[in-house]
């Protein structure tokens, strides 16, 4: 490689300037595949100066290298701190299923399941396997829909309860329902729904009374049964 001079005249580069220029280009154009690929801390050595174009352009390179992985680092912290906020959100909604769905034991074998607002179909299947769920873990007999938070009921809210209780009954457990209201039985004649094999009680201290007087049959008849046995 020659340069001119201010007279005129050629001179040739030394060998060092030559190798350093096409050390610094097979660098540049490493760093920029390296960072294509996604590996940002490959840098360019500058062995030549910034005011050569070469040695300018390699600067450059560095420059824009650093800061993509500036980005990148800002980036994984929002991803970081955007997972935790969804996790925390995640765990704040099945806290409010779990309110918004209790299954209360009130007492050994008897379950209640208290209904508050707007029953759709996302929360009746909820509700339906929390309770399915209650009724195999605690052994339970006898469950209790209680309705008296709901001031109006559809016909699609209505299906949602006769399907929960034949879900019921066919784990071996009685399924009934408390807390209608007049308006609510008015609803429910006017839409003409027969609540089949779902028994009704005014309000949770009657569904509980009803309980109890079939749990004192049960064991009287148990008991006679068991007389009559032990006589032969």
């Amino acid at each position: 490689m020659t340069r001119m001079t201010s007279n005129g005249s050629e001179t040739r580069s030394e060998p060092a300037d030559a190798a350093n220029l096409v050390a610094t280009i097979t660098a540049i154009v490493s760093a920029l595949r390296e960072a294509e690929g996604g590996d940002l801390s490959v840098r360019v050595d500058l062995s030549l100066s910034e005011r050569d174009p070469i040695g300018a352009l390699a600067s450059a390179v560095n420059f824009m290298i650093e800061s993509l992985a500036e980005r990148r680092e800002q980036t994984l912290s929002y991803q970081h701190e955007l997972e935790a906020q969804i996790g925390m959100i995640e765990k704040q909604r099945a806290a409010i299923r779990e309110l918004s769905t209790p299954i209360i034991e009130v007492w050994r074998g008897v379950l209640c399941v208290p209904i508050v607002g707007v029953l759709d179909s996302s929360r009746a299947s909820e509700m339906t396997s929390a309770l399915l769920t209650a009724i195999v873990d605690k052994k339970a007999e006898f469950s209790i829909i209680d309705i008296t938070g709901i001031d109006a009921m559809d016909t699609r809210a209505t299906d949602h309860f006769l399907r929960m209780a034949r879900a019921v009954r066919l784990l071996g457990a009685e399924c009934v329902l408390s807390g209608v209201n007049p308006a609510v039985a008015r609803t429910i004649t006017h839409m003409g729904v027969e609540l089949d094999g779902i028994k009704s009680h005014r309000s949770l201290r009657d569904a509980l009374q009803h309980y109890v007087r079939n749990a004192r049959g049960s064991r009287a008849r148990a008991k006679a049964t068991r007389g009559r046995e032990g006589d032969r």
